[in-house]
């Protein structure tokens, strides 16, 4: 069984292409529009073992927080953290990776696999 892999993205087609991506990178994919419909979605699935969070959402907090908020709770967690509009400094992330928007696929995949092979 692959592992499952929590997105977080507001946008519905930038959402539809991080689900592509994470399919690619041969894990399955669950889905949330907000920060707060992935704390529930966590809460629900213990299995989930990496979230890929857009950082601006609307809604209770942005990516930053949940990806504190996901460490905080869940620390085996993996955490990256994507933005088209901001750079977190290191000391804002959470022991997550940043990629910005647009990111390289591959290399997001790769990422992926290497972060949940370990």
């Amino acid at each position: 069984m692959p592992y499952r892999v929590l997105v977080v993205e507001d946008e519905p087609l930038v959402r539809m292409l991080a689900v592509d991506v994470v399919e690619e990178a041969g894990f399955e994919a669950v889905e949330a529009s907000n920060a707060d419909e992935a704390l529930e979605l966590l809460e629900s699935m213990p299995d989930i073992r990496l979230i890929f969070t857009d950082i601006d959402m609307p809604g209770s907090m942005d990516g930053l927080r949940l990806a504190a908020t996901v460490r905080d709770r869940w620390p085996p967690v993996r955490i990256i953290v994507v933005s088209g509009k901001q750079r977190p400094s290191a000391a804002e992330l959470p022991d997550g990776i940043f990629f910005p928007k647009p990111y390289d696929v591959g290399k997001v995949c790769r990422t992926m696999q290497g972060m949940l092979a370990a």
